[in-house]
């Protein structure tokens, strides 16, 4: 039989193998209305100009000459084989309601049942403007449509069942991949269809759902009072209308340029990659043994646990998924105090003033149990004195905690010489490296460290998932925080999250493979971003001088208060300390610790620099920074005094 014109158009004839992510297309010639597949390409950097498609109104085929593509999963590429002719029952046409006269119509992905459906016949479907940061899973939503052309002015089409489970797991790798057998019942694409054009999206059952209907009505009509460009300012516009229309403007370039990674990173785009197919085809449950939802589920988790533990020079078997650091920093603590304080003697532990707010608060819980905490002073680098450390310990200490990296100066305490001290003197040590681990080398056994906090969010990846090293030999016991299934060894119950497992893992394999580079860079945006700053008069940078993690940099602007100034660089994403604790305006604890006056811990700012930040968006830093500091400063009294060379401490202040 001859190949029709819309064969031809799609690329698809005889025996030509189409290659769809390891996916085969079988076309087969029946008496079958046509199938089309194709790839939604809509992103969240598409503009909103982008959700409609210009298509092309095509001539009617010959009623004898149809086409449906049947798609199977396949482990290995083979030629495409020519399937037996099918005969379904005959599907009633659907016209598409209330279009433009030359725009197809996307839906807006407003929940999961709904998918973008893209439907051609006479040319492939439009290529939207790439980004960088588009999701490849995004580009490979796969569309399964059924449609029948009756004539040239109604454009007719049908959606099968099964379609978002197909689109989910044809976008799986191939080593995760569970076996999908043929689309089957293709007659009963009439029934779903109908119930398509009613409801407005796909649902795969019978249940009404009348919450998730009026949901996406709202969406669209949402969607559908937008404004265009030039209308009055008062014009109806819907709450979703004005988040539509706030996305578009800061995808044009006018958000924030971001320096709080110190806070929260970015999604990596290969993160995101790595995690979308566990929402939509590799659903299972990792715990479940007896089928391939499980069993494929379990081993992505497997697999991260892996990328984690490379990161840090582990074994897999210590690494125990949580909630994220502050999970992990409760549980180490209390968990290793609580196990060996039963016995009465093991009470004591140690940590630093300026150790992070879970670390400080999970002491003082112990404290209320009887337990006994020493509180290490540091120098006014940030840096603790071993001699202290030395000091402090005592026969009946269970526990050190030091933070590798603080997290709101940067100062890298001396982690190898305290594992060394702990080790010899037969006491656990744990370390809080949330702000460390993927940012600068770590080696468990090098720097003897026997419990570690990991945060997800902190190297781009995503956030609510962390993890705990601990170790096995010598073996560190401790009681459970949660309790129940007994997953992961027994410390932490609770059924794990595939996509946010992957994703962790996919982050730490990237961060083991760029750490070189990374490091690289933002040690020269760094140095770029310091020089200007310190630059200017009275301004002194916060921490260790020769060890700080340079994406962290804490500068005072003596003269200028710190909330004033993030208040004044609304263009600027910044903090003025940690994000746990920003929402206080007392001064930050650990500036205090390093003997810094209030008005100086008031006047501090932190910038974070990470993989994403660019030398442009440190250049407009400096250059706003400078012009608004002088500015702030204009206006304070107390800088006009200094410029008259008046010491401000030989004044004395009268009080009311």
């Amino acid at each position: 039989m001859g190949t029709s014109r819309t064969q031809e158009q799609a690329g698809i004839n005889g025996g030509q193998r189409l290659d769809a992510q390891n996916c085969e297309m079988e076309a087969v010639e029946a008496d079958a209305p046509k199938t089309l597949v194709g790839y939604s390409t809509i992103s969240r950097h598409d503009t909103i100009d982008d959700l409609y498609i210009p298509i092309q109104r095509p001539s009617p085929p010959p009623p004898h000459q149809t086409v449906r593509l049947a798609v199977r999963r396949n482990l290995g590429p083979k030629e495409l084989k020519r399937a037996p002719s099918a005969a379904p029952r005959p599907i009633e046409p659907i016209a598409v309601p209330d279009l433009p006269e030359s725009y197809h119509r996307v839906p807006e992905p407003t929940c999961p049942s709904m998918t973008n459906l893209l439907t051609w016949s006479s040319s492939p479907p439009p290529k939207f403007a790439s980004s960088s940061l588009v999701s490849g899973f995004a580009r490979r939503i796969l569309v399964l449509a059924t449609a029948s052309i009756c004539n040239p002015t109604i454009m007719t089409s049908t959606i099968a069942s099964c379609a978002l489970r197909s689109a989910g797991r044809v976008s799986l790798s191939s080593g995760s991949r569970v076996t999908m057998a043929p689309l089957r019942g293709m007659a009963r694409a009439a029934v779903v269809a109908r119930r398509t054009s009613r409801r407005g999206y796909v649902t795969e059952t019978k249940r009404d759902n009348a919450q998730v209907e009026t949901a996406i009505k709202l969406d669209k009509s949402a969607f559908s009072n937008i404004p265009p460009p030039g209308a009055p300012s008062n014009a109806k516009v819907s709450p979703m209308a004005e988040v539509l229309k706030q996305a578009a403007v800061m995808d044009e370039g006018q958000r924030p340029i971001y320096l709080d990674m110190q806070a929260t990173t970015p999604v990596d785009p290969r993160v995101l990659d790595a995690m979308m197919p566990f929402y939509v085809g590799a659903y299972g449950n990792p715990h479940s043994r007896t089928h391939a939802y499980g069993w494929e589920s379990e081993k992505a988790v497997e697999d991260a646990r892996e990328h984690i533990a490379k990161l840090i020079g582990a074994d897999s078997k210590e690494i125990i998924f949580t909630s994220g650091a502050t999970e992990s920093n409760n549980m180490s603590i209390k968990g290793v105090a609580r196990f060996f304080g039963r016995s009465g003697k093991k009470k004591h532990i140690i940590t630093t003033q300026t150790e992070h707010k879970c670390v400080l608060d999970s002491c003082r819980h112990l404290q209320d149990e009887g337990f006994e905490v020493t509180y290490l002073p540091v120098q006014n680098n940030g840096l603790i004195r071993m001699e202290d450390l030395e000091a402090a310990i005592r026969p009946e200490t269970a526990l050190v905690s030091v933070m590798t990296v603080n997290n709101e100066i940067g100062v890298i305490q001396p982690i190898e010489e305290i594992g060394k001290l702990c080790r010899s003197k037969k006491i656990f040590f744990h370390t809080d490296a949330a702000q460390a681990v993927g940012k600068i080398p770590l080696d468990v056994n090098a720097m003897n460290i026997d419990l570690m906090s990991i945060s997800s969010h902190k190297i781009y990846g995503p956030k609510g998932i962390g993890a705990c090293y601990v170790r096995r030999r010598p073996r560190v016991r401790l009681d459970p925080l949660i309790t129940g299934g007994g997953q992961e060894r027994g410390l932490r119950s609770g059924t794990l999250a595939p996509s946010l497992v992957a994703g962790f893992g996919e982050a730490c394999r990237i961060a083991k493979l760029e750490m070189s580079y990374d490091t690289k860079r933002i040690k020269y945006l760094s140095d770029r971003l310091l020089n200007g700053l310190l630059s200017m008069e009275h301004t002194t940078q916060n921490g260790a001088h020769d060890s700080f993690y340079p994406g962290c940099v804490n500068v005072s602007f003596a003269y200028v208060e710190g909330e004033s100034l993030l208040m004044a660089l609304k263009d600027i994403a910044l903090s003025s300390g940690s994000a746990c604790t920003s929402a206080s305006l007392e001064p930050s604890y650990v500036l205090r610790a390093l003997g810094n006056s209030d008005e100086s811990a008031h006047s501090s700012i932190r910038f974070g620099i990470g993989r994403f930040t660019t030398e442009a968006e440190i250049d407009y830093v400096l250059k706003a920074v400078q012009e608004r500091v002088t500015f702030l400063r204009e206006l304070s009294p107390l800088w006009e005094l200094v410029q008259e060379g008046i010491d401000l401490n030989t004044i004395q202040w009268s009080q009311h």
